[in-house]
């Protein structure tokens, strides 16, 4: 692993410069008020503006509405990102997990005009997956499409789709055949939300982030708009699933995050900023400044080394090194700071922005968001460590061949 830093050109600092002075005047305060106020992970405003310099997937050649940035470059604009508030940026992510799969699996004429609304910050795609009774085991979908000549008529619902209020579409998981193995009677859709038959329930959670229970009711929806095979559903999410997990994938010429649990270090570095900063400024009952004292240094110093380890650590362990860390640390750090870091942003008496605060928050929901540590466990277990697939309490069991 190679952790050594990449020396920009003279071409490449001068966009760094570029897209930094850009996004301070794109993110204004108003940006974060609506986020702190909706928890969408979404703003048309800064979609919008990205879109248009083709800087929202810049990646993408400029004929599918990208700015053919070279790795670094596209690794120039992600820091960036990360340098105002990612939080306003979570529906960019979301989007960007089944793109891939659109082009690669729906015809051309009607998935290149879906994807460039895409670039262009004009639609947003989420994620149908989990149900009510079905937890992180999507495969067990249950919302149901039956095909009635060029249509399809969709009834079911999806719990917890984060983003759908805000989504133009969301790539949706249907059983097509319940008769078939359910990793084997799927099929995939992009599906309109504005689709009559459609009604979406907002869900807040603790962190303030807005998800949603998503109802489908004879919703109508053209073949065209049908991803991959019919029944083949599974082969369709291989992508965006590996890409969610990080298996196997270096998407950006290994300039990518190492951990994919990034984000979660991040909310956690934020606190440990305006942990600093009050330490700078705020005395003790001996007079002298809480960053003088061995216990806040210590406290301070843990919280680093973690912060540093969830980074660092690759893959599916990043994601739960990650959330095991935010969850310890930011309780840490609340502790240290006392009843001030309770308080929310622009309370009376709080501290900074109120990131110790969220984190806390936060922290909370990060053993779930993109699938449980639990699954996490086991890719890790059968992916990485090459062991065999559980057996779980409950389940069928197989001995030479016959069931028991």
């Amino acid at each position: 692993m190679d952790f050594g830093l990449v020396e920009l050109s003279a071409d490449d600092r001068a966009l760094q410069l570029e897209i930094r002075a850009f996004l301070a005047d794109l993110f204004t305060p108003d940006v974060f008020a609506l986020e702190h106020e909706t928890g969408s992970g979404f703003n048309a405003k800064v979609y919008e503006a990205l879109g248009a310099r083709g800087w929202l997937y810049p990646e993408l050649p400029i004929e599918q509405g990208g700015a053919a940035f070279t790795p670094v470059q596209t690794r120039i604009m992600e820091l960036e990102l990360d340098r105002q508030d990612a939080r306003v940026m979570m529906m960019k992510g979301t989007s960007s997990l089944p793109m891939a799969a659109i082009r690669k699996y729906m015809a051309a004429e009607v998935a290149e005009p879906i994807l460039k609304e895409c670039a262009a910050g004009r639609a947003v795609i989420c994620l149908g997956y989990s149900e009510p009774d079905g937890g992180s085991d999507i495969a067990n979908a249950k919302v149901r499409a039956v095909q009635d000549g060029d249509m399809w008529s969709i009834n079911g619902s999806k719990m917890w789709t984060t983003g759908a209020h805000i989504s133009t579409y969301t790539f949706l998981i249907t059983r097509t055949d319940p008769e078939a193995a359910k990793h084997k009677g799927i099929t995939m859709f992009l599906v309109p939300l504005h689709s009559p038959g459609v009604t979406i329930q907002g869900i807040r959670t603790f962190s303030g982030e807005r998800t949603n229970i998503v109802f489908y009711e004879d919703v109508q929806v053209h073949d065209s708009m049908r991803i991959g095979g019919i029944n083949n559903g599974w082969t369709v999410l291989h992508g965006p699933l590996d890409e969610e997990h990080s298996i196997g994938l270096d998407l950006n010429g290994g300039l990518s995050d190492v951990s994919i649990g990034a984000g979660f270090c991040r909310v956690l570095g934020a606190s440990i900023n305006e942990v600093a900063r009050w330490a700078l400024k705020t005395t003790g009952t001996d007079g002298k400044l809480m960053a003088e004292n061995s216990r806040v240094l210590e406290r301070l110093g843990s919280a680093m080394v973690d912060y540093e380890a969830g980074l660092s650590t690759p893959g599916p362990m990043g994601r739960v090194k990650a959330s095991d860390v935010l969850v310890k640390q930011a309780a840490q750090l609340q502790d240290l700071v006392g009843p001030a870091g309770l308080l929310p942003t622009d309370a009376e008496g709080g501290i900074g922005v109120g990131d110790i605060e969220y984190a806390h928050r936060f922290a909370q929901g990060t053993a779930t968001y993109g699938g449980t540590v639990e699954v996490f466990r086991t890719i890790i277990a059968q992916h990485v460590l090459g062991l065999p697939k559980a057996q779980l309490p409950g389940a069928k069991v197989f001995l030479s061949g016959k069931k028991k």
